[in-house]
């Protein structure tokens, strides 16, 4: 089925006008008409837009997509043919390309990936948890997340702080409001990653921006979920994020690697790679570096994995931001990696440890 006519019956069927899936998807009607009528191709990051609005099929909508392209290129073309034959060959030597660098990049790590593993299955072995079981531990490592994501970020309010005001809801004199709505609105998103990884949502833009609204959720409504629209500097860093304009492209090159990649890393060092992209992007004003520690775990919990909290100790913010430091000043992203790597597994061993 070509991809216009595939758009065109998830719509009909779901019983929304042009006008009612332009407002789902935050995009010109005139361009949903244009593209199912054939007159228009989408972009990458609208066929994933389609996907999430009207839950279609990933693989179907791509190879769809895909096969429109493809055929609008070699149409009347003398010997399309020979180039599908040629292409075909192209395809297979590229994807074992894209398997050797990915081999490249777990190198050195095979011991913690191998650990890594192990513990990971012994994890869903011991799925379903009880109910009651389930809750406490989320509850537990849930807030213990929150804590630190928040610290690292400035946050003041101690552990026992957050428990209380995220659970309790208790105001902890001497402390700010945006300290106290930062502790809830994280412990929120959390809970959104846990309801996007049961249903296996496919990340996507639209995904990031909703866990980035939900970080600034009342404490700036003006670019919660919202791409800045000015340049930003990062204080303490040599990193200079790319300028307003490039954002849209930048981002869409993000999805492009998540795509293409996701069949190809190990899951933790995918989940690792796209906080990475993500906080070197700065899309945001403020909230990239939580945003981008949500989109990892969620990643991680797609996969199988539990939450990987990054402590937000003295010792362990610096090594935290010195690896990232590292990473976008010489592209080597080892010791970023090994960072992760090493937190997945000490997140593993503790929830093993509480189940027993």
């Amino acid at each position: 089925m070509k991809f216009s006519k595939m758009i065109h019956v998830a719509r009909v069927e779901q019983g929304w006008t042009l006008a009612a899936l332009a407002t789902r998807m935050s995009i010109d009607a005139a361009i949903i008409s244009k593209v199912e009528r054939g007159l228009r191709r989408a972009t990458r990051g609208q066929v994933g837009q389609f996907i999430d609005v009207l839950g279609l099929s990933e693989k179907d909508a791509f190879t769809a997509w895909l096969s429109d392209k493809i055929l609008a290129e070699l149409e009347g073309e003398p010997f399309a043919m020979e180039a599908f034959v040629v292409a075909e060959k192209e395809v297979k030597y590229l994807r074992k390309q894209q398997q050797d660098e990915a081999s490249q990049l777990q190198t050195g790590f095979d011991g913690l990936v191998t650990q890594l593993d192990e513990l990971a299955s012994q994890w869903k072995a011991k799925k379903p948890l009880a109910g009651i079981q389930l809750e406490k531990l989320q509850e537990y490592f849930n807030v213990a997340y929150t804590y630190d994501s928040n610290k690292i970020e400035g946050n003041t309010l101690t552990l026992q702080e957050t428990h209380l005001v995220v659970n309790e809801g208790l105001t902890i004199g001497g402390k700010s409001m945006r300290e106290h709505l930062e502790a809830v609105n994280h412990h929120e998103a959390i809970d959104y990653l846990h309801e996007l990884a049961q249903k296996n949502v496919k990340i996507s833009e639209r995904v990031i921006k909703e866990l980035h609204y939900l970080v600034l959720k009342g404490i700036d409504r003006e670019n919660a979920g919202r791409y800045r629209t000015v340049p930003v500097i990062i204080s303490g860093s040599a990193h200079k994020p790319p300028q307003p304009y490039l954002l849209a492209r930048k981002m869409e090159e993000l999805m492009e690697f998540y795509d293409a990649k996701k069949q190809v890393l190990h899951p933790v060092i995918l989940a690792a790679e796209m906080h990475l992209r993500l906080v070197t992007i700065h899309p945001f004003i403020d909230g990239n570096g939580r945003t981008s520690r949500l989109l990892m775990n969620l990643i991680l919990l797609q996969n199988g994995f539990t939450i990987a909290n990054l402590k937000g100790t003295d010792q362990a913010r610096l090594a935290y931001y010195q690896a990232l430091e590292n990473a976008q000043a010489d592209e080597e992203h080892r010791d970023f990696y090994r960072l992760i790597l090493e937190v997945c597994v000490e997140s593993l061993e503790s929830h093993l440890e509480m189940v027993g």
